[in-house]
């Protein structure tokens, strides 16, 4: 199969079609993010996806070759000032600018220009060396969900209790995130000639889905809660680009159901083995959007006896066809290499 065929494939899968085959992807290696070594050198990204598609050669999935412009999912919370610091072992650490006591101070944020702006400076010169330098597309940068940006914004924990205690500034905070976060999106757009997909991950996400987020906030809150306070801006952005999907890791099992509600939602993507009730989740989302289910060789750490070939196997037969994307990795090429073929054997129709 070309690549033009797997991606019409997978295309098919995102408008729920009938496909010969679940679409799989397989990454090798630990996880690739925005730590010193990436955040704005645009040499070693480079370096990286070229090691990673050597890595990848003769492994049979639905992954193309492409780079992951890494920034970090502080970004939108650093175009609002947050002091935000790169490190050797994940994203940029970010500093809070609101706390409890000084939650007025949220009605004084002004919404970043996302031209202008030194943190999407940054990452426009980042976009715009990494197309000068390589040919390989781009994938979008990391687009956190609004929740994502306030809970950053805003001290992680008492964010989440201020949907309670304090709805009105959660509010006023995340309109104005919600308009920064299509501003800067939209000039996203403009800045990446050459697209991979819609997603910051290795996923080809076709760009008729609308744009991915990532929502991770979401499996703290109560249904309610999300309708309230996620729901209707992740719509928002659903209804600016034609469409959404939504990524949470975390135990997404309760609030499933009301993810389903968002207007404009085109997928959901979760890490399967944080989620604790399969039945709820499967009844609240299977066969009413595309489910993109990832588990990487590093979720199962501490059941080294896991079969991920077998483990996808149990997720086709649970949560059934119509759909269903696979992500998956493996520590080693020749690991990669022997897991493609058994899940083209167990995924195939």
């Amino acid at each position: 199969m070309t690549i033009d065929e797997k991606k019409s494939l997978i295309e098919a899968n995102w408008r729920m079609e009938e496909v010969p085959e679940v679409p799989f992807i397989i990454e090798v290696g630990p996880m690739h993010m925005a730590t010193k070594k990436f955040y704005n050198n645009p040499d070693a990204e480079i370096e990286w996806a070229e090691e990673h598609s050597r890595l990848r050669e003769g492994v049979y999935d639905y992954g193309f070759p492409n780079i992951k412009p890494n920034q970090g999912i502080n970004i939108i919370a650093g175009a609002f000032g947050c002091e935000c610091k790169p490190n050797d072992e994940a994203d940029p650490w970010v500093e809070p600018l609101i706390r409890e006591e000084n939650v007025e101070d949220v009605f004084n944020l002004k919404v970043p220009d996302p031209v202008n702006n030194p943190y999407f400076e940054q990452a426009w010169k980042h976009v715009e060396a990494l197309q000068a330098k390589s040919k390989i597309p781009l994938r979008v940068i990391n687009v956190p969900s609004p929740l994502v940006t306030a809970s950053l914004i805003w001290e992680y924990t008492g964010f989440i209790e201020a949907t309670l205690v304090y709805p009105d500034e959660v509010h006023a905070l995340l309109e104005k995130i919600t308009e920064a976060t299509i501003g800067y999106i939209k000039e996203m757009f403009k800045r990446i000639t050459n697209l991979y997909g819609v997603s910051h991950e290795f996923w080809y996400v076709p760009k008729e889905t609308g744009i991915r987020v990532s929502d991770d906030t979401a499996a703290l809150l109560s249904p309610n809660l999300y309708r309230e306070f996620g729901v209707k801006y992740n719509a928002q952005i659903a209804k600016e680009f034609g469409g959404i999907v939504v990524h949470s890791c975390g135990d997404v099992s309760s609030v499933a159901e009301a993810m389903i509600e968002i207007p404009g939602l085109k997928g959901l993507d979760f890490t399967i083995p944080q989620v604790q009730d399969w039945a709820k989740l499967r009844d609240a989302v299977s066969g009413k959007t595309p489910l993109c289910l990832r588990h990487f060789y590093w979720d199962h750490i501490d059941d080294k006896g896991t079969d991920l070939a077998e483990y996808s196997k149990k997720l086709l037969d649970f949560f059934g066809r119509k759909g269903l994307f696979i992500q998956t990795s493996t520590p080693t090429r020749e690991e990669a290499i022997e897991l493609g073929e058994k899940l083209h054997k167990i995924l195939a129709k």
